[in-house]
């Protein structure tokens, strides 16, 4: 496992962005050929030297030094312990590295320490400055607004990144998207930079139009993305659709990546007997993982299977999960053991001639049961809620599967309620409290024959733990095509005026999060069909005598020029199903272009929805939402 901080920690997680970047890493792995068979010394001031050890495993100290007086004696992770600085004069080692990327403060600091001894810094693995917002420390998350993709042009398949400029709406001006290309073996295939030069405009990366740009072969790999000039977060929020060709039906999306590698990941299905579940492993890192370190199991069980190959720098491998696990099936699931080698992998299933792909969500390491949550006052009503569409039971049938989403939680003690479009509560179903390996799956439709949403709730009737992280899995089938799409997401407190922690969320400021900012990209023409977006917009609420939404949904072209408006309104518990092409007129929408999207907003309640893309014949796609 690699020794690093990222989830939990901010300024954990910017140094990690700032050592694993890819151009941080060409200096630092020609670091460590020209070290390798020298004795170094670190100079450890922002505790960075495990996190630099795990991702260049040839820069290992003899001994650390800091300057803490309270740190020194404790171990320094390498076998000793911490050193003070004040010592450094008589090291053994014959280099001196800071671990700093201010190389004159550094060398200022330590020049009367050194004793003739040469000094280094990561001054080498520097961002060249028109890469960094001007005025910040370099270890400043605006630095650092980086992010993977899945990207794959090939014969059978195409895939886009949609997203829009965000970051105007925090003065972000003149944007930048750097990005670099790499194959499945790893090796880059392009870089260059998209320009984003007007407030609020649609932003699309098409896996064919770079494949023409650049000349290149068919590939399947990952693409990095830096936003440059990034204002308000370093959050890379994007959409990515995948639609197969030459007489391929499959249609799916997935949601942009979390930037930070986990130990864990879950809410990965086990197949069906007739489906290939293919695990994507994609290295996002510029040291090999070895053979061995990527394990799966069964959700609860500790018998891991491993993938018995090493994964050399960004190379991307396909493991047939499925092969590991040949007598599991759906509704079992599984769990992945990533050791923090991976940035949110990607999983896809292909079934009766179709692929659909999806991620797996980040398993917290660092989160505990909470018994407050089994003692909430009434002002936080039914509190922590996942909201998910129930599609017409007429057309569609719609299973959910309840997820463990922490390491130390054992049981899930969990409710179904369900509404109708109109927010009427149409039924109620425990689910009981589930042990960790449960493999359980609800078939909604047999529960309801109305379209609208259910919430999964904590319900402590039988006892149990809950620990605020509930997710689960929604699959979704259309009876007559056959096509299939899932997601899966985690559980909030919704619309209440009470504050529990940072509960209910807000994108921007404290909380609560009382208000609504969710991207709906437009539809787009493949060589197959003319796809058109939608979404399953809910009103969650956790608590009741909420008031009706004021919904405006808000056309904006491709070069974020706003063109049209329109409002709707949905009662609390309710539901709305948003078609573009339904509710705005054709020339406003040829107008957009595929560029072109609509933002959904609200300055009364946080809304909640999913998205996907259909082409009237049967062919959907479907994910969450994402906001800003």
């Amino acid at each position: 496992m690699l020794d690093i901080r990222t989830f939990g920690s901010q300024g954990g997680n910017i140094l990690y962005k700032a050592l694993a970047h890819p151009l941080a890493a060409e200096a630092l792995v020609r670091m460590e050929a020209e070290f390798s068979g020298r004795t170094l010394a670190f100079y450890d001031p922002d505790d960075a030297a495990r996190t630099l050890a795990a991702l260049y495993p040839g820069l290992k100290p003899a001994h650390v030094y800091v300057h803490d007086t309270e740190q020194v004696g404790k171990p320094d992770g390498f076998g000793g312990t911490l050193r003070a600085l004040v010592d450094l004069p008589t090291t053994e080692a014959d280099v001196i590295f800071a671990l700093s990327f201010e190389d004159a403060k550094m060398r200022t600091r330590l020049k009367r320490l050194l004793n003739g001894r040469e000094l280094q810094t990561l001054a080498p693995a520097r961002l060249p400055d028109d890469m960094l917002v001007k005025g910040r420390p370099y270890l400043d998350k605006l630095n650092f607004a980086t992010n993977f993709a899945f990207f794959r042009e090939t014969e059978r398949f195409s895939c886009r990144i949609v997203t829009a400029n965000y970051w105007s709406s925090y003065a972000a001006e003149n944007l930048r998207y750097w990005m670099r290309l790499y194959d499945e073996t790893g090796k880059i295939l392009a870089q260059w930079e998209q320009p984003v030069t007007e407030a609020g405009a649609g932003i699309t990366v098409d896996s064919a139009e770079v494949r023409r740009r650049f000349d290149l072969l068919e590939f399947t790999g990952q693409l990095f993305i830096h936003v440059l000039g990034a204002r308000g977060h370093d959050v890379v929020k994007y959409a990515l659709d995948s639609w197969g060709k030459n007489g391929d039906p499959s249609l799916s999306v997935t949601h942009d990546a979390n930037s930070w590698p986990s130990v864990r990941y879950a809410t990965l299905p086990a197949p069906e007997p007739d489906e290939t579940l293919i695990v994507w492993v994609q290295n996002s890192h510029a040291t090999t993982i070895p053979a061995g370190a990527i394990t799966f199991n069964r959700m609860g069980e500790d018998a891991p299977r491993a993938l018995d190959r090493s994964v050399k720098p960004f190379e991307t491998v396909a493991v047939n999960v499925g092969a590991l696990f040949p007598d599991l099936h759906w509704p079992a699931q599984l769990e992945l053991r990533s050791g923090r080698h991976l940035v949110r992998p990607r999983y896809e299933i292909t079934q009766r001639g179709r692929t659909r792909i999806a991620h797996l969500n980040v398993e917290r390491d660092n989160l505990r049961p909470d018994p407050a949550i089994r003692q909430f006052p009434p002002s936080l009503g039914r509190g922590f809620l996942l909201p998910f569409p129930i599609l017409d039971p007429q057309r569609f049938e719609t299973f959910l599967q309840p997820n463990p989403m922490s390491e130390a939680l054992e049981t899930l003690p969990v409710r179904l309620d369900l509404f109708d479009e109109s927010g009427e509560k149409t039924g109620s179903h425990f689910l009981g409290n589930l042990p960790r390996n449960h493999d359980t799956a609800v078939a909604l439709h047999d529960l309801t024959d109305r379209p609208g949403h259910a919430d999964l709730v904590y319900d402590f009737r039988d006892g149990g733990e809950a620990d605020g992280w509930l997710h689960a899995m929604m699959r979704y089938r259309h009876r007559e095509s056959d096509h299939a799409a899932e997601t899966s997401f985690g559980a909030h407190i919704f619309n209440t005026l009470m504050t529990w922690r940072s509960e209910p969320q807000s994108y921007s400021g404290p909380p609560p999060g009382l208000t609504t900012r969710l991207f709906l990209k437009l539809g787009q023409k493949t060589a197959r069909d003319t796809l058109r977006s939608f979404c399953c917009l809910i009103h969650p609420a956790s608590v009741e005598g909420t008031d009706t939404s004021e919904t405006v949904l808000l056309l904006h072209a491709a070069n974020g020029a706003l063109l049209a408006q329109t409002t709707i309104r949905i009662a609390p518990n309710g539901s709305f199903i948003v078609r573009p092409q339904e509710l705005f007129e054709a020339s406003h929408l040829d107008h957009a272009g595929e560029g072109g999207y609509v933002l959904i907003r609200d300055l009364t309640c946080r809304l909640f929805g999913y998205h996907g893309l259909e082409n009237g014949e049967g062919a959907f796609s479907l994910d969450h939402m994402f906001g800003f």
